[in-house]
């Protein structure tokens, strides 16, 4: 047990060396630095859920993969692989929904479609306020804000509810996400090709601890449950 709790730890160093690294190489574009690192990050905490979890939930490793897969298609910056990287991130979060359902275990759902309205609110607000939207990317965008509202609107009222451990590293794990979809949103369609130094950097931050954040919020649940 203590060799393994050392095990997780050193590779949790590691993973946060590694995006460190990998947030500097975005705010310089280093291209060939972003191809070796960018993809190390969820592969290195599919690899630190496998050693702490009990579970070893093949789904769990699996939407952590399709974050992998998402970054790899962010990289090159065209609208082609943009559109591929948000199909991809679609899947994922529908995955990672499945989860927190699962985890969750919600017995009345009107907290929860309360909590959702306000964020519906604010990303369709952003959408409709935003021109240029490639029409093959719309009901994609659309899929995603809703997805993305139930995710914050069950953290919300899920922590509201009931404020424990588990309900706290969803919400902090919500925020994280939300913060990024906002964060990818305005680089790729509000500031296309302005600013990038700037947003990516912070977009990576966000990435890395809201996927560190679901980790741990899953690995919490499992234990509990």
């Amino acid at each position: 047990m203590i060799e393994k709790e050392k095990i997780v730890k050193t590779l949790t160093v590691i993973y946060f060396v590694i995006a460190f690294f990998e947030v500097v190489a975005e705010y310089f574009i280093n291209k060939s630095a972003i191809f070796l690192l960018k993809p190390m990050i969820p592969l290195l905490l599919i690899i630190i859920y496998y050693f702490e979890s009990n579970s070893k939930n093949w789904v769990v490793i699996l939407a952590i993969f399709l974050s992998l897969v998402t970054n790899v298609l962010f990289i090159p910056n065209t609208q082609e692989y943009l559109l591929c990287g948000l199909i991809a991130f679609t899947i994922h979060r529908i995955v990672v929904l499945y989860l927190i359902f699962t985890l969750q275990k919600i017995k009345d759902y009107i907290p929860a479609i309360i909590a959702t309205a306000p964020f519906l609110l604010v990303f369709f607000y952003m959408f409709m306020e935003t021109p240029d939207i490639p029409e093959k990317s719309i009901y994609i965008l659309i899929l995603q804000n809703i997805l993305i509202s139930i995710f914050a609107g069950v953290a919300l009222s899920s922590y509201v509810m009931q404020d424990n451990k588990q309900n706290s590293l969803l919400l902090i794990c919500a925020l994280l996400f939300v913060m990024l979809q906002f964060t990818v949103f305005i680089e790729k369609y509000l500031l296309v090709n302005e600013f990038e130094e700037f947003f990516r950097p912070i977009a990576m931050s966000f990435n890395t601890l809201a996927f560190f954040s679901l980790y741990k919020y899953i690995v919490t649940a499992e234990k509990s449950a």
